[in-house]
């Protein structure tokens, strides 16, 4: 599929905001505020990634701060009210961050997104320094993909290797991200492995089969 951005490099943030183990927790407050970010990568030497830190990770300041928890409740959120204490970002983080590199596909960077129920990843190299980072929003760019570039690769990896012509003759539409196929197919029993290629495509949201047209050509064939 050689029209569309499949890795992460295609679509992640290549200026990042990013703090040291020493920085305060105002600073962070402060900056994940001016770079409208909810999480920041934490970093150490020339620029490998140690941790993250987010918002999730800063709440407990607030939420213990006239409080006097109970026992049960100390047992049980230890490390929410360890980070109620902390003051910089090495006491904050979340550690090891979890990363990905920039040649991950974009669906295996979706599914870890989705897993750790986290809203970014930093990027990283082999060495773990920070290259940039891949947001939900970044992943969803894909779906901004214009109709016609859907369908002019859909045609070329898809329908010319399964419905080749002349013996197929397949029309590929594209409206809002929909693909839908029509005409006539010389191997119908391939309808869903069509279907199974096109939604790997970037920006398909859903796939479509007429096959009543494919049905009305049969039908005529054998009366001929």
């Amino acid at each position: 599929m050689h029209g569309s951005p499949h890795i992460v490099s295609d679509v992640m943030t290549r200026t990042v905001a990013a703090i040291g183990r020493d920085a305060a927790f105002k600073e962070i407050v402060r900056m994940m505020h001016d770079w409208k970010v909810s999480a920041l990568p934490v970093l150490e030497g020339e620029g490998r990634v140690v941790g993250v830190v987010s918002e999730a990770d800063l709440l407990p300041k607030e939420e213990f701060r006239d409080s006097d928890p109970d026992r049960r409740t100390q047992l049980r959120r230890l490390s929410d009210l360890a980070k109620a204490g902390a003051v910089t970002a090495g006491e904050l983080m979340t550690s090891p961050a979890l990363t990905v590199q920039a040649d991950t596909t974009l669906a295996q960077a979706a599914r870890t997104l989705a897993r750790a129920r986290v809203k970014r990843l930093p990027v990283v190299d082999e060495l773990g320094m920070l290259q940039g980072i891949v947001s939900r929003a970044d992943l969803l760019k894909v779906f901004l993909r214009d109709d016609e570039d859907i369908a002019e690769e859909v045609r070329r990896e898809v329908v010319s290797y399964l419905f080749p012509a002349p013996a197929s003759a397949v029309r590929v539409a594209v409206r809002e991200g929909v693909v839908k196929l029509g005409g006539r197919m010389r191997d119908t029993s391939l309808v869903p492995v069509a279907a199974r290629l096109i939604r790997a495509v970037e920006g398909v949201v859903d796939v479509e089969f007429d096959l009543s047209e494919h049905a009305s050509a049969a039908a005529r064939g054998s009366l001929q």
